[in-house]
């Protein structure tokens, strides 16, 4: 039990934000649909682009792609980066040993990260779509970037160019006797490609297809679902006037 107590407490500082009375970074609420094919495209272009670089994906198959609107000669058109044909599954395109050296682990797989995630605080989505919108400048760090979300997290804001680079201003306060850094606002360092309202978008299209890409059989999972359901109650109507008219001469 104690083992147990200390892995939560463990697991529990990985996904913690930046504190002020011992409650993690607030989550804002991530735009997922997963019936939104043109969404799911977006967000599937800037996961090869952005993330496969590193990530891998193995349990997904280029070809499951078709799920959401690309025909196999799009995909192999252009999503195809570290593989030529299309039943492969989603390998990074980094060397494991080098990665390792990188930033002292392998980067972890990428295709449940979205259901793996989820807590309290809110969704797996949720925690992912803010994430990835609030990393800053941090010269401190090794990769010369910090996360609000994830504190002193090993991985480089890879979409800094679409967001451009921004600095995370804090207020420091006393909380249980203690002086604790809460953050307060962003200062805008240089400007990216895309706008806020932008930049927004990609990132939550990105999340959309990652939360797709941890059941892609979702939508048929709940298209069959309501067919089941409507079909248990029809039988139970039937059943409940066939054990009315069985016992009705029964006194």
């Amino acid at each position: 039990m104690k083992k147990f107590i200390f892995a939560l407490i463990a697991s529990l500082g990985l996904v913690g934000g930046v504190q002020a009375s011992g409650g993690g970074f607030p989550l804002d609420k991530a735009p997922v649909n997963v019936t939104d094919n043109v969404s799911l495209q977006r967000g599937a272009r800037t996961f090869v682009n952005y993330c496969l670089s590193c990530h891998s994906a193995a349990f997904m198959r280029y070809n499951r792609l078709t799920d959401i609107g690309l025909t196999e000669q799009q995909i192999k058109d252009n999503l195809l980066i570290t593989t030529d044909k299309v039943g492969e599954t989603m390998k990074a395109a980094i060397n494991p040993n080098e990665a390792k050296d990188w930033f002292g682990g392998n980067p972890p797989d990428l295709t449940v990260i979205a259901r793996s995630r989820s807590g309290n605080g809110g969704t797996g989505a949720d925690y992912l779509y803010t994430f990835l919108r609030t990393f800053y400048r941090d010269d401190t760090k090794a990769t010369g970037w910090n996360n609000l979300v994830f504190p002193s997290v090993g991985m480089p804001h890879v979409l800094w160019q679409l967001q451009g680079e921004r600095k995370a201003l804090f207020d420091e306060i006393e909380s249980h006797g203690e002086k604790v850094q809460q953050f307060k606002g962003w200062e805008q360092i240089s400007a990216g490609t895309q706008s806020t309202v932008e930049f927004d978008q990609t990132v939550g299209d990105l999340v959309n297809y990652l939360q797709w890409m941890g059941e892609p059989a979702q939508n048929t999972r709940v298209r069959i679902g309501v067919w089941v359901l409507l079909f248990i109650s029809v039988f139970i109507l039937i059943a409940w006037r066939l054990n009315a008219a069985y016992w009705k001469d029964v006194k």
